[in-house]
This record gives structure tokens, sequence and C-alpha cells, in this order.
């Protein structure tokens, strides 16, 4: 079954990563200082639901996880894999700018994180089209 995961930023700087409510009759939740933490306590939370379910002779759904990010959250998680001046040249977003998000010194409005968004999708699509030999 196919679980969409809510990863955002909260107002006091640590992440949180939830469940969308679907139509199961548990919910999933796991929080951090980073989204790292954040998701290896909701992973942990989904072994510890189904170790309850085995324990009641109940079966649990297969979950496939699909997860959606906030901007700061997002830029958070891959800052270590993408530097702010690369994303610059990736969506045309200014790294100091980039970075304030991340903080929480700023919020980015929906016009940048749509800008932000396609460029990063424009990337990933240039990207799927590279073969090496």
């Amino acid at each position: 079954m196919k679980v969409t995961a809510i990863i955002e930023k909260g107002p006091d700087g640590t992440y949180d990563v939830r469940m969308s409510q679907g139509n199961l009759d548990f919910l999933l939740l796991g929080g951090g200082n980073t989204v790292a933490l954040a998701l290896e306590d909701f992973l942990a939370s989904n072994e510890e639901i189904r170790d309850l379910y085995k324990e009641e002779n109940k079966t649990y759904p297969d979950l496939e996880f699909t997860y959606k990010f906030d901007l700061p959250s997002f830029l958070e998680y891959y800052s270590n894999k993408i530097g702010y001046s690369s994303l610059e040249k990736i969506t045309g977003v200014n790294q100091r700018q980039l970075s304030q998000y991340v903080q929480g010194y700023r919020y980015p409005s929906k016009s940048t994180t749509l800008k932000i968004e396609k460029g990063l999708k424009d990337f990933a699509n240039e990207l799927s089209q590279v073969q090496f030999i």
C-alpha cells in the first residue's frame, strides 16, 4: 500500500515526519533535530506498530512510503549532497536566500517554491538522460 509521508520543519527548528491520514486505523509520526533523525524516528514508529500488530495477531499492511518535503526540510536534507552554490545554479535562487529558508529566517513564497521545484525537476530530467560508457 502506498502511503505519503510529509516532512516539515517546525517553528522550533525541529523536523516532523507524519503519515498523511488514509484509511488506516493508525498514524505514524517521527521527530528530530534533523530530517535524518526525524525519518529514523518515523521508520522506527512503523516497526513498533508492525510489532504491536504481530503481538495482537493482526495483519499489518505492507507500506511503501512516498515522501513529500516542505522546502526548508528538502534543502536541509539534501544540502550535504548538493551545496547552495550548485542549487543556485540549478534553480536561479540566490544561495544566501536558500540558506535563510533552511535556517528559518525567511520562508519562500509560493512562486519561489515553484521556481525551485521546477529547477530541480528539470535538472533531474537532464540527469535521467545521461548515459555513461
